[in-house]
């Protein structure tokens, strides 16, 4: 059975800035490029039974530089939806709300189409999409690669390992990395963390 890929895409102005960036589609910056282009040695030695990237251009970018090719724009990669709070920094938010978490109280609802993701629809979405990684993995074909964003990811990694989505809090994510699931002894593990080349 392959591993299961994990690339946070590369640095946007708002990664930087620490604003939450669920649905505004920004480009990667200058450095965010470079990140993504450093990325293909580590994912060029392996072969693919299914590469997927979030619908949004900063994931698809990442995975075009990165050199991953035929990969599908899937939905359920989508980061958490931050509602109300898209655009905003955790220090903005804490003025107003000084014990505010996003892994246990999720969002308000933001504009319309917008409504805010609470931790267990995240994992919702993370269960469907590992259920496809899963048929994928059993082909034989080769690894999964998902290019994506952090806290999505994070969720995920969470569910995989049959942690609550909320758990992905344990899971710090950096920019321009891969991080790499497999399995010891049938079981899910972190075989890789935050890898650069």
């Amino acid at each position: 059975m392959g591993d299961l890929l994990l690339v946070r895409h590369g640095e946007t102005e708002w990664s930087v800035s620490g604003q939450h960036t669920s649905y505004t589609d920004l480009p990667l910056t200058e450095h965010g490029e470079e990140q993504a282009k450093s990325l293909a040695p580590l994912l060029s030695v392996r072969t693919y039974a299914l590469a997927l990237t979030s619908p949004l251009y900063r994931a698809q970018r990442t995975a075009e530089l990165a050199g991953v090719t035929g990969s599908v724009p899937d939905p359920d990669l989508h980061e958490w939806d931050y509602g109300g709070y898209e655009g905003i920094t955790t220090v903005e938010i804490h003025r107003t709300r000084p014990d505010w978490y996003l892994w246990t109280d999720g969002v308000p609802p933001g504009p319309e189409g917008h409504p805010g993701e609470s931790p267990e629809e995240v994992g919702r979405r993370a269960d469907r999409l590992l259920s496809r990684v899963d048929a994928a993995l059993a082909s034989g074909d080769g690894d999964v690669i998902l290019v994506a964003h952090a806290h999505f990811l994070r969720a995920l990694t969470a569910r995989r390992l049959g942690l609550a989505p909320a758990d992905g809090r344990l899971f710090q994510l950096a920019t321009g990395t891969v991080s790499r699931l497999s399995t010891e002894h049938g079981r899910p593990v972190i075989a890789e963390w935050n890898t650069r080349p």
